[in-house]
């Protein structure tokens, strides 16, 4: 029988070797859920990407995750988006690494905000960043008198503000703030290796496995506490969009809202002049309620908007109106100036419409397509009769029977009851000259005309 101490030692060594392996179970368990999240921000900067980012920082947090790492390759975006997405970085409890990528990918313009935003910035070989001022759509100015002035000061508060907004992004995260400010007043930009140099980022990488190793054991300083970071062989975790936020991430481009107006108004206006094909009806009315969902997420002008309204107005009066095409060249001029405006509201985006690459194309489309509308509707609104008795008048047929004052003809392809003023022998030609009821009134027809083709 064991003694009552050799009781104890036993009890003793078990209780540390349960707590051995307790302890290497917490590690392993600690060390399995270490990961990192990812996110790809590919395109413009607005409502859509702006939840997006601000959802997975959110997610990131309540995971736990060693950081949350943003592939980032844009042109700009909304400013009221990009003011949402510094603020969520800036106010991040876990490190938000930015990462300028593939080879060739821009941090234009609100991509410059963010990734000046991150704790780590890093740019990938052959990307670019910078040309973060405000601008507009015609070029800024372009008015005159008050409407000039009106202009010009709100173009200068909007690059004073920017500008600010810039210097106190860099000087929190202790970023070159004299080049932050020139970005915005100057519009430069630079590559990699400049950015690099001048302290703008803080690592050149060539994919994101090189990224990783190069931050290994990087530190990391919050408000209260510093994080030292451990990402080689964790776990990569992509978050992705959902449906409906890509959808929304499609749809706000100046360019697709722009392409699905021009789509929904040449469907309506083919509707309108042929009534009863349905599909083009149908499938404008769509386009325009996805438009409509793209200028709820964009700022766009009234005034531009009306424009085109008003263009539209006028290809349908050119139907009606004998105009000799003036009408119809109005309406384009009016769809290309518009479309220059339609979203030019430099001091809340950046975004605007590619005036070669997507105006000019689409509104050139729109005129040839609606230009062989209104050729065939007006072809179609003066063509001849032809359908009907009435359709008969002048129509050449012969004489079935002699007429003196009644008989038969052979019109068309079938037999009529005729009458005519003077004696016409049988077999001779005739033309129609009146429809009375089912009886027809002819005539004696010049032996030099033709007519065979409509006697059937």
């Amino acid at each position: 029988m064991k003694t009552q101490c050799e009781r104890g030692r036993s009890r003793r060594s078990i209780g540390a070797a349960v707590a051995t392996m307790l302890v290497a179970l917490l590690c392993a368990a600690a060390t399995a859920s270490a990961h990192i999240n990812v996110i790809t921000i590919d395109g413009s900067i607005n409502p859509a990407s702006s939840d997006f980012l601000q959802s997975a920082i959110r997610q990131s947090e309540s995971e736990q995750a060693q950081a949350l790492l943003i592939e980032l390759d844009t042109p700009g975006g909304l400013l009221s988006s990009t003011k949402d997405i510094i603020q969520a970085m800036l106010n991040a409890k876990i490190p938000i690494i930015v990462f300028v990528s593939p080879k060739g990918a821009w941090a234009a313009s609100a991509g410059t905000f963010i990734t000046l935003a991150a704790h780590v910035a890093a740019m990938a070989p052959g990307t670019s960043i910078g040309a973060a001022s405000p601008i507009s759509a015609t070029g800024g100015g372009g008015g005159r008198g008050d409407d000039n002035e009106r202009q010009d000061v709100s173009a200068e508060k909007a690059e004073k503000f920017t500008m600010a907004f810039m210097e106190s992004i860099a000087s929190e995260r202790d970023r070159n703030v004299e080049w932050a400010v020139s970005a915005v007043r100057e519009a430069e930009a630079i590559g990699q290796d400049k950015a690099l140099e001048l302290g703008v980022i803080d690592i050149i990488a060539n994919d994101r496995a090189d990224l990783l190793r190069q931050i290994e054991g990087l530190e990391i300083e919050f408000d209260e506490s510093k994080v030292v970071l451990e990402v080689v062989g964790a776990e990569i975790r992509v978050i992705e969009m959902t449906t409906m936020t890509r959808l929304f991430s499609f749809l706000a481009s100046p360019d697709v809202a722009m392409l699905l107006v021009m789509a929904g108004l040449l469907g309506l206006y083919i509707e309108f002049q042929q009534p009863g094909m349905l599909f083009p009806g149908i499938a404008g009315a769509a386009c325009l309620v996805l438009a409509a969902f793209a200028f709820q997420i964009l700022p766009f002008s009234w005034l531009g908007l009306m424009l085109i309204l008003v263009g539209m107005g006028l290809l349908i009066a050119e139907i009606f109106v004998t105009s000799f095409g003036v009408l119809f060249t109005a309406g384009i001029v009016c769809f290309l100036v518009g479309g220059t405006m339609l979203f030019d509201v430099p001091e809340v985006s950046d975004l605007t419409i590619s005036f070669w690459g997507v105006l000019v194309p689409a509104v050139t489309g729109f005129a040839l397509a609606a230009g062989v509308v209104l050729v065939l509707v007006s072809k179609s609104i003066f063509r001849k009769q032809t359908a009907g008795v009435d359709e008969m008048l002048g129509m050449v047929g012969k004489a079935y029977t002699g007429l003196a004052l009644d008989g038969k003809v052979f019109v068309r392809g079938e037999y009529w009851s005729a009458s005519a003023d003077e004696e016409i022998e049988a077999g001779e030609r005739v033309e129609v000259t009146a429809v009375d009821g089912m009886r027809l009134r002819v005539k004696r027809k010049d032996h030099s005309a033709r007519g065979d083709d409509a006697t059937g």
